[in-house]
């Protein structure tokens, strides 16, 4: 497995090829965007009926994470759930959270899906203060750690969660099994990260600087045509 260590804001920091943040001053592993529960949601609402397996999927690669990086603290920042009610249809799963959280310390940031999601164990705050740093759903005054953009990267033909990384913002790609993503030149994106650094993730956690270079003369037709991704599920 191939990370990728860098520093922001004076922090040394280290992004995992899952999409998972590591802060080793603070032991503590980072994830954004769980959306627990999104395939019980949907069908609740009378969406697209998606294979009922996400939560425990998503929580078993979790747990996995925390293991692997050895981590004694673990901060989810937003939309850890897909509704409030996601909590209550837990089932089963629920056991795999409370496990995890009696050996981790667990603190959990209130997204846009999941703004009251009752007993949790662990702290749920509307945001946080560590080291200089506010950590919270979605991206404000700066400095900060954030997620709910879900974005994306398209590089070498493929389109990859991917942190990014500028002056005051450092966005999370989505953790959860059942997500899309916003392109990191999607103009909500731009305006926050307009230069800076992008970190992609799946086999390897690379970096690459941004914006991108350009686009060799053919590909310039291909790739706008490619621009178009799923929408953003934040």
């Amino acid at each position: 497995m191939t990370i990728c260590a860098f520093r922001y804001q004076a922090q040394d920091f280290i992004a995992r090829p899952s999409g998972a943040l590591f802060w080793p001053s603070q032991d503590a592993l980072i994830v954004a965007d769980l959306h627990l529960g999104k395939s019980a949601r949907m069908a609740r609402r009378g969406g697209a009926l998606l294979p009922p397996f996400e939560t425990r999927a998503t929580l078993e690669r979790l747990n996995a994470e925390l293991t692997a990086s050895g981590a004694a603290r673990l901060i989810c920042v937003g939309d850890s759930f897909d509704d409030d009610m996601a909590i209550a249809e837990l089932g089963d799963a629920r056991s795999l959270i409370e496990d995890m959280c009696r050996r981790h310390a667990a603190l959990w940031i209130t997204g846009n899906h999941d703004p009251s999601p009752g007993e949790l164990p662990g702290r749920i705050v509307p945001e946080a203060q560590i080291a200089g740093l506010t950590l919270r759903h979605i991206a404000a005054l700066g400095p900060d750690i954030s997620g709910h953009y879900h974005p994306k990267l398209r590089i070498a033909g493929q389109r990859l969660p991917a942190f990014l990384i500028g002056a005051d913002h450092l966005i999370l790609p989505a953790f959860g099994a059942y997500t899309g993503g916003l392109d990191h030149d999607a103009p909500a994106l731009v305006g926050l990260v307009p230069e800076g650094r992008a970190i992609v993730t799946g086999r390897a956690a690379r970096m690459v600087p941004l914006p991108l270079p350009a686009a060799p003369k053919g590909g310039r037709a291909r790739l706008a045509r490619r621009r178009a991704g799923p929408p953003v599920s934040n």
